[in-house]
């Protein structure tokens, strides 16, 4: 069966091809000189259409006529026609107009989803981003996508995806084409996406085009700005979260521009100060991200582009006062975590049909902490430091070859090079009543390459079939063991009147790194472990099935997907260990070979045009997990299942100056795994020492006990936002107040539950996050 899907995917019927003209070129923003992605170029006669790539590259073969009507129009922007006579086809760039009016919009600037081949993909403006309400007015793409069937967000707050059961380690987010391995600030309030950055995003949680691969459950690609190449403008915004700035312009007109956006949590810098006037510790805290692009054009044929961001997270703690012994003592607690990433491009233009991207790039990941004690009465000093980190070179080459109005392939490779550092710890004691300590303990660094090559095949088969057939196929070797991983990808098309259509589709995905964590929600302090022979990659498979109906004049769009995902080699920690349980190996603390079974329904509709946007999601889905030494090797609800999920967004602009927003959301209760009884702990005549099973819970001499893992359910999440955005055009730019509400109605919804015993009664207690938040930001744009 692969031998024969393999043929399928080199050698399709040379009936696809036809004698034809090609025109090629860029699509850019007029005002900006910004490449414009996903922007449609329509032949009038033929009816053939061709997307811009992410570099704003198309395309186009046709038949020769004496002349060419080309229709050029984007989301957006004002619908551009030209006439082009045969003999002066060449390289044909086209710039469009942006399109400022506030008004519903007649004709349709996408090309209506029954007719697009790809399927499970989820698309929102960056300027509907900025206008859902948010905490502290701070617009942030992982919410919003949470906000999407499909996506769970964890607990409240957080900023992690938890896409069609998977966890938050099993999304392989790209920034312009590399990936980060934490996505998080302040404990997972806020994304390190800064929005002023941020030109496009796109998420796809089934359906994978062959191109894609390295997790098990999601694909995010956010595209940076490129920069305004034709004069310069700025933004400055303060909220009371965050404080941000962005700068963009030419260094040479419409050659090269630059992009530079700067973002910081400000007033996390002035508690430290304050704490420290109120009592003998202080504790500060803050954060930021810096993003940076540089884009040349050589010719064109050939661009060059250069990314860069930097964040990170710091905490300070600093205690000066008198320990039980009443010795002097000072101690501080300093922890660190963020991410780098480099990267350089170069697209290269071979042929009118023949595009090409070639990328070298840097990321990394890293973790650490210490703890530094000095006891000046004693005259003793220690410090304690552990350090986590993960490092990537990759050097990637991605080629679109356009063989003919209704065929194309997409080829390349994809080499990186992992230098894992799973942890280790460096302690150090100073004192005149012993031998000063010196040591480092912990796991080995370990590297490991990984090769990939892909092939898609995109194609037409007359006016009703399409599709998109293709393997991703990687080799992985570490520690004298090799692991090679053949993974089809298959997604088809059927037509099944104008406007609507039946998608289905079939993925494999294969996943060569691991978050430990104990929580299933990432955090900072988790630390990412590479397969190895005795913990092979996971896997997965998933089935789509979806229709897709455009309606409103092609203004809005209605999908219905069902899915059934099954997932192998998944793990987990044994009941009470830890990262830093001492063990000879982490294979020791973990529970291995686990099975995941994913299945839901989703419905999503949406409106992305006009004066009133948004969109309508639901989700009916059901997530299990089985390990062997875990619930008794019964099966058991992941812990982020939720049964039911409703989202309704809405964005109105009321005229050029006002727009209002208002969100609600409605979640069925996650699973957890509540104690059904209690008895006493048997003292044995001490009543310092009591006995009982490892697996049970000990509070207060009562000792709980628990049935089924995660059989018991929270109570319903609910809550609505608001937001209103009034623009005003000041002197020196356009000023914009934000002003929203988080939880309008005071909701109290559960964040997590836990035990008390009272008067040897065990009591059930709700803790709460976020009550009403309003919040207010102000920006400036120049």
């Amino acid at each position: 069966m692969k031998t024969k899907l393999l043929l399928l995917t080199i050698i399709l019927p040379i009936s696809l091809f036809s004698q034809n003209i090609t025109i090629s070129g860029y699509i850019s923003d007029a005002e900006t000189g910004e490449k414009i992605i996903s922007a449609i170029i329509h032949h009038e006669n033929s009816k053939n259409n061709v997307l811009s790539n992410n570099f704003g590259f198309y395309s186009l073969q046709i038949k020769k006529e004496d002349s060419l009507k080309i229709t050029v129009f984007c989301v957006g922007y004002k619908t551009q026609n030209i006439i082009i006579p045969t003999k002066n086809i060449n390289n044909i760039n086209f710039k469009l107009i942006s399109n400022n009016k506030i008004e519903e919009v007649i004709v349709s600037a996408n090309i209506p989803i029954n007719k697009r081949i790809e399927t499970s993909v989820l698309e929102i403006p960056v300027n509907q981003l900025n206008k859902i309400p948010a905490v502290g007015s701070e617009p942030d793409i992982m919410k919003a996508f949470q906000l999407m069937p499909g996506v769970q967000s964890g607990n409240e707050g957080n900023s992690g995806l938890f896409v069609r059961g998977g966890g938050s380690d099993e999304n392989l987010i790209l920034l312009d084409d590399v990936p980060l391995y934490y996505v998080n600030h302040l404990g997972g309030f806020v994304s390190v996406f800064n929005s002023d950055a941020i030109k496009k995003v796109s998420l796809i949680k089934g359906g994978f085009p062959a191109r894609y691969g390295g997790r098990l459950s999601s694909i995010m690609d956010v595209r940076m700005k490129e920069g305004n190449d034709k004069e310069y403008h700025g933004n400055i915004s303060l909220g009371i979260i965050t404080s941000k700035f962005s700068l963009e312009g030419p260094i040479k007109k419409d050659e090269s521009s630059f992009l530079i956006s700067g973002r910081a949590l400000v007033w996390g810098l002035l508690v430290q100060p304050l704490t420290s006037l109120v009592s003998n510790a202080s504790v500060g805290y803050n954060f930021y991200d810096l993003n940076a692009k540089f884009n040349h054009k050589i010719n064109d044929k050939n661009n060059l582009f250069f990314s860069f961001y930097k964040g990170d997270d710091n905490v300070i703690v600093k205690y000066k006062d008198k320990d039980f012994s009443g010795n002097n003592v000072v101690a501080n607690n300093i922890l660190r975590w963020g991410n780098t990433l480099f990267a350089g491009r170069w697209n290269h233009v071979f042929n009118p049909r023949l595009f090409s991207n070639l990328t070298l790039s840097y990321t990394k990941y890293r973790y650490d902490s210490s703890v530094d004690y000095n006891d000046k009465t004693e005259n003793q000093e220690y410090s304690l430091n552990f350090i986590t980190a993960i490092n990537d070179i990759i050097l990637k080459s991605d080629f679109e070859y356009n063989i003919s109005s209704k065929y194309k392939i997409r080829f390349g490779s994809n080499s990186v090079y992992h230098h894992f550092q799973p942890g280790f710890s460096y302690y150090k004691l100073n004192s005149p009543d012993i031998s000063e300590i010196d040591t480092t303990y912990g796991y080995s660094d370990i590297y490991a390459p990984e090769t990939t090559l892909y092939l898609e095949n995109e194609f037409r088969l007359g006016k009703i079939f399409s599709g998109n057939i293709g393997i991703h196929a990687s080799y992985y070797y570490i520690e004298n063991t090799a692991f090679f991983s053949p993974e089809p990808r298959i997604l088809l098309n059927f037509l099944t009147s104008k406007s609507s259509s039946i998608k289905l589709s079939y993925t494999q995905m294969q996943q060569k790194v691991h978050l430990l964590t104990r929580n299933t929600a990432s955090s900072p302090m988790d630390v990412w472990i590479p397969s190895t022979s005795n913990l092979p990659p996971s896997n997965s498979k998933q089935y789509a099935v979806s229709f897709n109906k455009s309606i409103a004049k092609n203004n809005a769009e209605l999908s219905i997907e069902a899915y059934y995902k099954t997932s192998d080699n998944l793990i987990a920690y044994k009941e009470g260990a830890t990262y830093r349980t001492i063990s000879n190996s982490w294979i020791d603390k973990l529970e291995t070979q686990g099975k995941g079974t994913s299945y839901g329904i989703e419905l999503l509709l949406q409106k992305k045009q006009g004066k009133l946007t948004g969109w309508i999601g639901y989700t009916y889905a059901k997530t299990d997990r089985q390990f062997t030494n875990l619930n008794f090797g019964n099966p058991y609800p992941f812990k982020y299942d939720r049964r039911h999920d409703i989202s309704i967004v809405a964005m109105y602009n009321i005229n050029s100056k006002i727009d209002i927003s208002a969100n609600w959301v409605y979640g069925s209760g996650y699973a957890y795994t509540l104690p059904i009884g209690k008895y006493e702990a048997v003292s044995n005549g001490n009543t310092n020492i009591h006995y009982f099973n490892s697996g049970d819970i000990w509070y207060d001499e009562i000792i709980l006990t628990y049935a089924d893992r995660n059989k018991s359910r929270m109570r319903a999440y609910h809550r609505m936002d608001l937001a209103v955005n009034m623009r005003k055009q000041k002197k020196h730019g356009i000023r914009t107040l934000t002003f929203s509400i988080y939880n309008v109605y005071n909701r109290q919804n559960p964040y997590y539950y836990y035990t008390k015993v009272k008067d040897s009664e065990v009591k059930l207690f709700q803790q709460s996050l976020f009550p009403i938040v309003p919040s207010i930001s102000y920006s400036l744009k120049f």
